[in-house]
Parts: structure tokens; sequence; C-alpha cells
């Protein structure tokens, strides 16, 4: 009992002390023995030395802070309010998860979202299926995926539905299927295919169509316009795939290889784009602005070493071989009957002494060979002639020759040919054939 009545006494004493203490602080300036302009005992000194330290402090904290986030000692994270919402932890967490799903929202693009709506269904997946080699565990008739690609849904009549893609997507196929946008697949008849364009046709069951590409004009392309290309890259686990860019070139010339032979066989006029043309993308649906497919994609003619450059074949240029294609099963094409080398890869030696060319003959193509019963045979040709005009085009390669013959003329046309044989300049004419005719 005294205890408490001491304790109580002691608690009521400090609480009349800090009273007295504050009503004295209220009347400092009114005390005894003060001078009106008499600085408080260590007022302003420490109101300095406080100031200071706490700058002190405050930097001191801040370097040892970032010192710390730098070494990875204090994760950044630790330093993020715990207060922030429950959505942006979530968030933290999928992006942190193994299974991440990209997606690209258009909702912001109304040109995008409006190309998509009109053209995205049209797009399907192509899947190349091969033979398998016979072993102990397998049948001789089985038969795997040998690769994946993109087409595009261009037509549908009577019941059918009929897709474009790239030729190299199935090459070498001993069946094919079209994978749809609804998810289902669908078995696929090859109606035609040209390696030389890189296209190919199929026929597909057209009941679950629904969406067929609205073609577009290639020809009417300006630079800066936007394409969007629509496909299949890596394969069908990224179906759809959506990428968006400009026309960045027009009437590109681009050299192909198609026996890989490190020759090129053929030069085509491409678009080139910036949007994104990945492998799977091929023979996928390149539409501008408005949804209209103006080319159809294809990686054998991209330059895999480079970014931001991609190439599609103009769809004007694509119609009639895909009609033809699609009507006949291969593409008619001029036809001559020879090999040939280029001159320029001749040496000078043989230039002199086995052609006896004159010395201002520097361009042409000597023939190697010449087909028996072919055009070239009728109208004399023989081997080591060297033919430098056909009509009144110079021809300095065999490339320079058929495309000069497959873009300029068709078959049954007569065309004049100017050649060098034995050194004299000789001229002689032959009706171009059909090169499908030709054994």
């Amino acid at each position: 009992m005294h205890e408490n009545e001491h304790e109580h006494d002691h608690q009521h004493s400090q609480e009349s002390d800090r009273q007295l203490y504050m009503e004295n602080e209220q009347d400092a300036d009114t005390r005894p023995g003060k001078q009106p302009n008499e600085p408080e005992k260590g007022s302003s000194s420490n109101k300095k030395g406080y100031f200071v330290s706490g700058i002190t402090g405050g930097l001191i904290v801040a370097i040892i802070g970032l010192l710390l986030i730098y070494t990875n000692i204090l994760p950044l994270q630790s330093l993020n309010s715990e207060s922030q919402s429950a959505d942006t932890q979530t968030g933290s967490e999928s992006a942190d998860s193994d299974n991440v799903t990209l997606t690209a929202n258009t909702s912001d693009d109304p040109e995008v979202e409006s190309a998509l709506e009109k053209s995205a269904s049209a797009v399907v997946g192509v899947s190349n299926l091969q033979k398998t080699t016979a072993n102990f565990w397998e049948q001789a008739d089985d038969t795997q995926e040998a690769g994946t690609g993109s087409g595009v849904i261009y037509k549908k009549e009577n019941g059918k539905a009929y897709v474009v893609t790239n030729n190299h997507v199935i090459e070498g196929a001993s069946e094919v299927e079209v994978y749809l946008q609804d998810g289902s697949t669908v078995s696929a008849k090859i109606l035609g295919a040209d390696e030389l364009s890189d296209l190919a046709v199929l026929e597909i069951d057209g009941s679950n169509v629904d969406t067929v590409a609205t073609l577009g004009s290639s020809d009417d392309l300006n630079v800066g316009e936007t394409a969007i290309a629509i496909g299949n890259p890596l394969g069908m686990e990224f179906a759809g795939s959506v990428t968006k860019g400009i026309i960045s070139g027009l009437e590109r010339s681009v050299e192909i290889d198609s026996n890989q032979d490190g020759v090129a066989d053929w030069t085509t006029e491409v678009i080139q784009t910036d949007a994104a043309i990945n492998p799977g993308n091929s023979g996928g649906a390149l539409v501008d602005g408005n949804g209209e497919l103006i080319g159809i994609n294809s990686m054998k003619i991209a330059e895999s070493a480079v970014e931001g450059i991609g190439f599609a074949i103009p769809i004007d240029t694509a119609k009639p071989i895909i009609e033809q294609l699609e009507a006949e099963g291969s593409v008619s094409r001029p036809f001559v009957g020879i090999s040939a080398m280029d001159l320029a890869t001749v040496p000078k030696q043989h230039k002199q002494e086995t052609l006896n060319l004159p010395e201002d003959v520097e361009e042409g193509i000597v023939v190697a060979q010449v087909q028996t019963g072919s055009p070239a045979e009728q109208a004399g040709l023989k081997k080591y002639d060297v033919i430098t005009h056909i009509n009144d085009q110079a021809i300095g390669s065999m490339l320079d020759l058929k495309k000069y013959l497959y873009d300029e003329t068709e078959v049954g046309d007569q065309v004049d040919v100017t050649y060098y044989r034995d050194g004299t300049k000789q001229n002689t004419s032959l009706t171009l054939s059909e090169q499908d005719e030709q054994a």
C-alpha cells in the first residue's frame, strides 16, 4: 500500500515538473535577466548541428542502400511499398511463372483489329507429313511430321476450300494436313506446286470454313503503308501470330537457288516489309490496313542473318500462278531446250582459242548441250554457240534468259536469237514450246 502511494506521488511530481517546464518555455522571453536579443543558450548552434547531421545521415543511408542493391544483398523488390495492390502482386507472381503466355493487345489499334477480323480466320496451319524409314519399331507406311508452315484460304466453291501456301512447305510430303482456326484438322490434296515461284495450291473440305481472304492489289502499294503478317511462326504452338510493320520496299529483286547448288536459278520480285516473318510464317498472309491479302510470306527468300527484313510474293504476281496450279496442276512456261553456262565464267584463254570470240563480246551464254527434238535443235543451235540476244534483249546469263522468256514471252511465240559460232555473228529464229512437254 505504501509502495503504491509512493509511486503515485512520484508520477504526480513528474507531471508537475513537466507543466512548470512548459510554462517557463512560454515565458522565456520575459524571464528576469534575459536580454531581448539574447539567443537561447545553444539554440541556434544546436539547430545548425541538427540540420547538418540530418543531411549527413541521410546521405550515408542512401549510399549504403544503393551499395546493397547494387551487390544484390538487398533486393530491389524490398524497396517497394508493402501496401501495393493485390493486382500488382499477382502480376509479379505471374511474370515469375515458368509458363508465360504472350498476347498482343490490339484494342488500342483499330486498324490492326479491323484487319484481323477480316483476314485472320482465313490463315491456316499446314503440316508436311512424310513416310518414315522402316526399322524394327516402325511400320514402313508410318508417317511423321517433317515440318509445318502456313497457308491462306483464298477461295470456297462447291463444298471445297482452296489454300495457297509455299512449295517448300509441302515439298516431299506423302500427306498434308491443314489446321483450321477452330482447332480442327482436315486432310489436304495437293492440286499443284511450282518450285520456281515457290507456290502451291491445296484443296480441302470446306464444311468448317467460314472465312475466305479478300484479295487486294500489290500493284497499288506505297512504301510506308501498314503491313500485317499473319501465320504460325515456330510451329502450331504459336498459331495465328500477328506482327505489324510497314511496306519497306517494292519490286525488290531477290535471287533464289532452288536446288541449293550455289547458282541462282531465278530472280523474283518481292515485297519487302519490316513485319517479323519467321520460320513457320512461310505461306501465311501479308495483309494491308484494310485486311486485304497483298502477299504470300516466304522464309525461303528471306535473309536469316538479318533482322527487320522480310519478303512476300506479291499477290498480283501470284494470282495467275495460283490459277494455273488450281486448274492444271503445273505452270506452263516457254522452253528453248539448252543447258548453258555464263560467258563471264569462261577463262579468257578459252574465249579466244575455243570460242574464237571477238574481244568486244563480253556477255552472253555458252551452249553446253542441246536437247534432242527441242526448239533449239530445230533452230540449228549447237554446242559452243554463244547466245548474246533474244529478240532485242541482251542476255548475259542463264538467269537473264529465263527471266526474259518467263516474263515477256509465251508458249508458241517465235523469237529471234543472236549468237556467235566460231567467232562469226549469226541469227536464227525458233518457236518456243511448253517446258512440261519435254523429257
